[in-house]
C-alpha cells in the first residue's frame, strides 16, 4: 500500500477553464492524468493531493471533476489551495462526497492520516509578501497568515496525536499547497510551525513552468519536494522520506 503525492489537478470536465495558458505540457492534461495515474497507482494505494483540485466555484458544480477523481485508483487524501472555490466546509464537502459516492474521496484539513511508513499532515499555507500577491483591495496578511498556522497546528498536533497511538514513532510528513520556501522568498511563520513539530520532508504545489528547477531542495534542516501536476508529468510520484 503505497502512498504517492500530486498537486493542482486544475480538474475542468466541462473544458470551460483552459490551462494551456500556462504552457503546452497542459495539453489534455486530464487524459495524460488518467493514463499515468492508473499506470503507477494501484488500488490499494493512497495519493496526496496538496490544493487546487478543481476549477468549479460551487460545490454543487464540481460533481463531474470528482467523478473523474474518484474513478482514479486508489484512496485520495484532498487539501485547500487557493483556486479551490468550491470548498465550503469539511462536513459540507465530505457530506456532498457521500451523497454522490465518492468513497474514495477524504477531507486532508485540520486533521492527519495514519500511512504505512509516515504520518499525513498538512495545510494550504500562503505567501505573504504583498508583491507575490495580485489582489485588487487592501488585504490583512498577518491575519490570513495567523490563520493558516492555526490550521497547520492544529493538523500537527492530529498528526502526534496518531503517532502516539500507533507507537511506531513515524516521521510526519506535511502537504501544502504554497510553498514554504521558494527563491528569494521564506514564511517564517510556517517554518517555525514544521521545526517546532520536527518536519523533516515537507510538499508543496502550486509553482507552475519551473521546470528547470530542482525537484528536492534543502532548507534549514528541512527537504522540500515540488509536486505540482505538470512540474511531474501529471504522474503522481512516492512519498520519499530520505
Amino acid at each position: 500500500m503505497a502512498l504517492f503525492v500530486i498537486a493542482d489537478l486544475h480538474l475542468s470536465s466541462d473544458q470551460s477553464k483552459s490551462m494551456e495558458v500556462f504552457g503546452a505540457r497542459w495539453t489534455d492534461y486530464m487524459k495524460k492524468l488518467e493514463k499515468n495515474w492508473n499506470a503507477v497507482v494501484g488500488p490499494n494505494d493512497t495519493v496526496v493531493l496538496p490544493g487546487d483540485i478543481s476549477w468549479s466555484l460551487r460545490l454543487e458544480d464540481s460533481v463531474a471533476d470528482f467523478r473523474f477523481l474518484d474513478a482514479l485508483n486508489g484512496q485520495k487524501l484532498v487539501g485547500k489551495g487557493n483556486h479551490d472555490f468550491w470548498f465550503s466546509t469539511s462536513s459540507k464537502v465530505s457530506a456532498f462526497w457521500r451523497e454522490h459516492g465518492f468513497a474514495s474521496l477524504h477531507i486532508l484539513y485540520n486533521n492527519a492520516y495514519l500511512a504505512d511508513h509516515c504520518i499525513v499532515c498538512g495545510s494550504r499555507g500562503w505567501f505573504t509578501e504583498e508583491e507575490q500577491q495580485n489582489t485588487k483591495d487592501e488585504v490583512d496578511y498577518a491575519k490570513i497568515i495567523n490563520r493558516e498556522v492555526i490550521r497547520l497546528n492544529i493538523s500537527l498536533k492530529e498528526a502526534v496525536k496518531l503517532r502516539e497511538t500507533d507507537g511506531r514513532n513515524l516521521p510526519l510528513v506535511a502537504f501544502l499547497h504554497f510553498p514554504p520556501v521558494w527563491g528569494g522568498f521564506v514564511c517564517r511563520e510556517i517554518l517555525d510551525v514544521l521545526h517546532a513539530y520536527g518536519v523533516e520532508t515537507c510538499y508543496f504545489g502550486h509553482i507552475h513552468g519551473a521546470y528547470s528547477a530542482p525537484q528536492k531542495f534543502a532548507f534549514e534542516g528541512i527537504d522540500f519536494r515540488i509536486c505540482s501536476a505538470d512540474y511531474l508529468q501529471f504522474t503522481p510520484i512516492p512519498v520519499f522520506l530520505s
